[in-house]
């Protein structure tokens, strides 16, 4: 991709990004080529949102469940990746 927007191959976490515009940002996101993780607190709304980003940029995309306002959460949820 040669653009002034060239993500292909960047890690990209979004938080929030199982619903709403997060999930819009993320999947924007794997179509241009980022590694996503999709991130929330329903971990079957990110689950579903990280499929549908695998679907569409054909590349692995990875999942992670933890409430942002948890500290401790934060740090298990960025550590599991």
């Amino acid at each position: 991709m040669s653009s002034l927007f060239d993500v292909s191959d960047r890690l990209a976490l979004v938080t929030g990004s199982s619903r709403g515009l997060g999930r819009s940002l993320a999947l924007a996101l794997a179509r241009a080529g980022a590694r996503v993780v999709v991130h929330g607190r329903d971990a079957a709304a990110v689950e579903r949102t990280r499929a549908e980003a695998e679907a569409l940029s054909g590349r692995p995309a990875h999942a992670v469940a933890f409430d942002v306002t948890d500290a401790a959460a934060v740090e298990r949820g960025v550590a599991a990746l």
